[in-house]
């Protein structure tokens, strides 16, 4: 399998790029925000108490985010892989991670980090919040938290996967065309 770990701060382009890896290696895209959104959408216990964290711009904690991805992963019985998009987010959940792909005779292939300066962040994420009125978007606030938060809380888990020899730092300023390309070639050079 095909397991790979999409990292990046907030606004450097995890699921545009999450689409590109789908389509080409037909792997299930797993983006923790959209289960969040998922659940919050339908009033479930767990997307009510994700709210009152990411209203904030804070992390959801390590349990409440690990049940909710786990029961995804499940739902797939014979998967190629999968990308997991805004996961692990802290070192506890990666060490989840690890241990929920074990149970199922798998691991993570690779690590690859979209690298964005601050600046181009904070626009890329208004010019977001335009297209697609999400709140945690428009609020230049809210913004500065969640880039605070990553930087951290969220970064960190860099060395987790440094430390296993699979982590792969990306540019991710530029066109979208030249990003992904820079994720296949590094997804090329593992598979090679």
């Amino acid at each position: 399998m095909l397991n790979i770990v999409l990292f990046g701060p907030p606004g450097a382009g995890k699921g545009t790029q999450s689409e590109r890896l789908t389509e080409k290696f037909k792997l299930i895209h797993l983006s923790t925000g959209d289960v969040f959104r998922a659940n919050l959408k339908n009033e479930t216990a767990l997307g009510e108490l994700a709210r009152t964290y990411m209203d904030k711009g804070q992390l959801v904690p390590d349990e409440l985010t690990i049940e909710m991805l786990k029961a995804e992963v499940l739902k797939h019985s014979s998967p190629i892989g999968f990308i997991f998009d805004g996961f692990p987010r802290t070192n506890a959940q990666a060490i989840a991670l690890d241990d929920l792909l074990a149970s199922l005779n798998t691991e993570i292939s690779i690590m690859l980090a979209l690298e964005v300066e601050e600046e181009e962040l904070k626009k890329r994420l208004l010019a977001r919040a335009e297209q697609s009125g999400r709140a945690d978007d428009a609020d230049a606030a809210i913004i500065e938290n969640r880039i605070a938060v990553y930087n951290n809380e969220t970064a960190p888990v860099k060395t987790y996967y440094q430390g296993q020899n699979k982590f792969t730092s990306i540019q991710g300023i530029g066109n979208i065309d030249e990003i992904t390309q820079r994720i296949f070639t590094a997804l090329e050079n593992i598979q090679a």
